[in-house]
């Protein structure tokens, strides 16, 4: 069983940054690969960036290039985002989700069986 808990999220102004950490508790993730998600209110959940765990290949939303970039600390089992150049079209819960793959081959939140509770993300104009 996979666990995964957010953290980092919390009140900024716009074009400020956070840096959101997702802690995933596993034997091992090198057949895993990590996303973020968000979901703003009224809205679906949407694919924001992933990471393959073995070799690092990261993909992103044409919403977050430039702006936002995901990494891992093997050793600390933790993926992070960082978010830069925040808007306020940016306010939502974000996720981190899980799956077993060894590619970042689909961007669907329903393909998705592991998820951490949400940390909200609030950025003010």
């Amino acid at each position: 069983q996979i666990q995964l808990v957010e953290s980092g999220g919390g009140l900024v102004q716009a074009g400020g940054s956070l840096r959101l950490s997702c802690a995933a508790s596993a034997r091992t993730f090198s057949s895993y690969v990590v996303t973020w998600f968000r979901q703003a209110p009224g809205k679906e959940r949407e694919f924001v960036a992933g990471i393959r765990w073995s070799g690092g290949t990261t993909y992103y939303a044409d919403s977050a290039k430039g702006r936002f970039t995901i990494s891992l600390d093997n050793a600390k089992n933790t993926v992070y985002l960082h978010l830069n150049s925040l808007k306020p079209e940016d306010t939502a819960v974000y996720y981190c989700a899980a799956r077993r793959s060894i590619v970042i081959d689909t961007t669907t939140a329903t393909r998705y069986p592991y998820w951490g509770q949400g940390t909200q993300v609030t950025v003010s104009s």
